[in-house]
């Protein structure tokens, strides 16, 4: 169920949470489905509900910095300094857990990945609730993540217990992860926060991991996620126009005739406000019935490299349906 953003609602959400229900509810990035992070039997209910591996690590979100000692240990300064500049905001700082954090929450790992999401809806419930909540983007495993809470009702519908409404969510794809926890910082998922405004603030490089190296699981970096069912690729502006009718297209010159396709949508040719619209372009594509989803290739520099990661990962599981077992 869909509830206003009232006082009452919140409190009422901050109580679901802490009865060990599932609570969607939105962020600046896309909308989570949410569980108490020191409930094991809880946070087990999302990955039932999304149908996530249980290997699969999560993020918590907390209310402020200050919550940071209950969660990890060995906090650089690095951190700190990131999370003052960032927080709230975009930002996932992958830190060594504490003891008690469960490993139904790291995956089994020592790692946890954390941040303060920049959202009043998201900040009310955190401070209503005081603890840390586990939440991943809500919707099935490895599809295309919600940025309304209509996205969620839709997908995910009777297996949680409140949807908060907090409108379209303002920057539309998930949170940069930033490595901290083994001495360098690494980028694990690159996001709106880039390589280079970290790096102004920790006085060093921070670098994208390669495909080789070995680093703790992440949310989202799997090689198929935030996929359509309909199968997709990136094309041309040449091949674009010479797709057949039952195509469907996203392009970015404003050249193409909305007539000759299924359907066709012209995003925004910045990379802020293409990766705003991204994830309900991209559901409204998938929903058209076409035999295929063309993307018009993208400029290739960093400003765009969380969303060439995007589209690379939905490219690689598009097309596929969900597994129900």
């Amino acid at each position: 169920m869909i509830c206003a953003d009232t006082p009452d609602n919140i409190a009422r959400a901050a109580e679901l949470l802490r009865a060990g229900k599932l609570v969607a509810l939105p962020t600046e990035t896309v909308y989570g489905l949410g569980a108490d992070a020191a409930n094991p039997d809880a946070v087990r209910q999302i990955f039932a509900a999304k149908g996530r591996p249980a290997d699969h690590p999560l993020i918590v979100h907390l209310a402020d910095r200050e919550q940071l000692t209950d969660w990890a240990r060995e906090i650089p300064r690095e951190a700190i300094a990131l999370a003052r500049a960032f927080w709230p905001g975009p930002l996932t700082l992958i830190l060594k857990k504490e003891a008690d954090v469960s490993e139904v929450v790291t995956g089994g790992q020592d790692t946890v990945g954390l941040r303060v999401p920049d959202h009043p809806v998201a900040l009310a419930l955190l401070r209503a609730f005081g603890g840390g909540v586990a939440a991943p983007s809500a919707n099935r495993f490895g599809r295309i993540s919600p940025t309304t809470a209509q996205h969620v009702q839709e997908e995910l519908g009777e297996s949680v217990a409140m949807i908060l409404e907090g409108g379209a969510c303002d920057v539309g794809i998930e949170s940069t992860i930033l490595d901290l926890s083994r001495g360098e910082p690494v980028i694990l998922r690159p996001g709106m926060i880039s390589r280079a405004a970290m790096a102004a603030v920790i006085g060093r490089p921070v670098r994208l991991k390669s495909e080789t190296e070995t680093a703790p699981r992440v949310s989202g970096a799997l090689a198929a996620h935030y996929a359509p069912r309909t199968p997709m690729r990136l094309a041309s502006r040449e091949e674009i126009a010479a797709a057949s009718a039952d195509c469907a297209i996203l392009s970015h010159a404003g050249e193409s005739d909305p007539g000759r396709y299924a359907m066709s949508i012209d995003a925004p040719f910045d990379a802020e406000g293409y990766a705003h619209d991204l994830y309900a372009n991209l559901r409204a594509l998938d929903a058209a019935g076409a035999r295929e989803i063309l993307v018009e290739n993208l400029p290739d520099d960093s400003a765009w490299d969380a969303v060439h990661d995007r589209l690379g990962r939905a490219v690689a599981g598009s097309g596929a349906e969900d597994d129900e077992t």
